[in-house]
């Protein structure tokens, strides 16, 4: 019996585990993410520039992700980057929510263009059923755009 213990001691100190921590794989893996995030995330801001009215409303809370529907200087209608014309605008934006009418819609609309236009996108929006349709204005003071201001639709 002795004999085998002694064996067993001298057995275990000839196979130490290794204490030490090999971190370089870790910090491999995290540059390259940081470089993968560095270049994504100028690609996420991306979208149509217009120059939005001031108000002084709060901002409307919200969970989801809403639509963008944009309405530039020059009259055209934007969905999030893509232009479309005024009679594609329903059925588009009915395939992109897949019939969801309880989607959120957000209306960007330029200072400078007509009020009327703004109306035709409104009213197309709630003839095509959606009922969350919201105003995007900045706020006053700042530079901050996408601020929704004030809920409306049908």
């Amino acid at each position: 019996m002795g004999a085998s213990l002694g064996s067993r001691k001298g057995h275990s100190r000839k196979f130490r585990p290794v204490a030490e921590i090999n971190v370089t794989p870790m910090v491999d893996v995290m540059l390259v993410l940081l470089v993968i995030f560095m270049v994504t995330a100028p690609l996420l801001t991306a979208g149509v520039q217009v120059d939005l009215p001031k108000t002084s409303a709060a901002p409307l809370k919200g969970d989801d992700q809403p639509l963008s529907v944009t309405i530039d200087a020059h009259g055209k209608i934007w969905i999030q980057e893509t232009e479309v014309q005024i009679d594609e605008l329903a059925p588009r934006l009915q395939a992109i929510t897949a019939q969801k009418p309880e989607t959120r819609i957000f209306v960007r609309g330029d200072k400078g263009i007509d009020y009327g236009r703004v109306m035709e996108v409104m009213g197309t929006l709630g003839a095509a059923g959606f009922a969350k349709v919201a105003l995007v204005t900045e706020v006053k003071g700042s530079s901050e755009p996408a601020k929704p201001a004030k809920k409306g639709g049908r």
